[in-house]
């Protein structure tokens, strides 16, 4: 369970063994500094892994409404096939105060719908009855195949001033770009491409500037999934395969020849 604990030094109380272990093992002031100008999301961490009847979160730390909550250890949540869109998130509490720590917990959940207010998104799937959910993709457009694969297009990445993509679609992204290797290349896309491998997440503002600059239109929002969109797009300028995002499929396509 993530949870956001601080001892309470005030005066008049007993100073406790576990109060200043707390302060000992972690020095929280030097990381609020360090993501101060950060927004809510995923810090690190926190990557999910799909076995067969249940999902794996990795250690992370997720910023929400400014405090930083750590899971320290590994957890595991259970899942069904309902065929029906199915979010896995992080559910922030704040009522669990006492005398001597602040105390916030997020809990990890499944659920079919997300409060933006107070939950933040690890990934979601849509996994038919009688088949298996997969994270192993075919192409950049597979990151988005509606059913029986696992989804990180949604999460919320923590960026400076607005939260961002998941560096892994990022990642994804410029692999494909590398290898198709295009004849003539937009320089655009071999900088952006670079920039994907090369750094420890994208602000939000970086990508769109580039995918303005790209395809010659004014700056404007967009969200996640036409961020991934517009992404495709390039890569299907380069050669490679584009195709159809959400499409309905649940795994490498075949062609039959008789």
């Amino acid at each position: 369970m993530f949870q956001y604990s601080y001892p309470r030094f005030e005066k008049g109380r007993v100073l406790k063994t576990e109060m200043l272990a707390s302060v000992r093992d972690y020095p929280r002031s030097l990381v609020d500094v360090r993501y101060h100008e950060y927004s809510d999301g995923i810090i690190t961490g926190a990557q999910v892994t799909v076995n067969e009847r249940e999902l794996t979160i990795a250690p992370g730390i997720i910023k929400h409404q400014g405090r930083l909550y750590v899971l320290e250890q590994q957890q595991h949540i259970e899942y069904d096939a309902t065929g029906v869109e199915t979010i896995l998130k992080v559910r922030f509490y704040e009522n669990g105060s006492d005398r001597d720590f602040e105390r916030y917990t997020g809990e990890i959940v499944l659920e079919e719908e997300i409060d933006s207010n107070s939950e933040i998104e690890l990934g979601r799937f849509k996994l038919k009855h009688g088949a298996v959910l997969r994270s192993e993709y075919v192409d950049f457009a597979d990151l988005v195949t509606e059913y029986n694969t696992f989804h990180t297009i949604h999460i919320q990445y923590s960026g400076i001033g607005e939260a961002t993509v998941s560096p892994f679609v990022f990642r994804w992204f410029a692999r494909e770009l590398f290898a198709q290797g295009a004849s003539h290349p937009n320089p655009l896309d071999l900088s952006f491409g670079l920039m994907c491998l090369n750094e420890e997440r994208i602000q939000r503002a970086a990508v769109l500037s580039y995918l303005s600059a790209r395809f010659g239109h004014p700056y404007r929002e967009m969200d996640n999934t036409k961020i991934h969109h517009s992404l495709e797009r390039v890569l299907a300028e380069n050669g490679g395969r584009r195709g159809k995002s959400g499409m309905q499929r649940s795994g490498p396509q075949r062609m039959l020849v008789d």
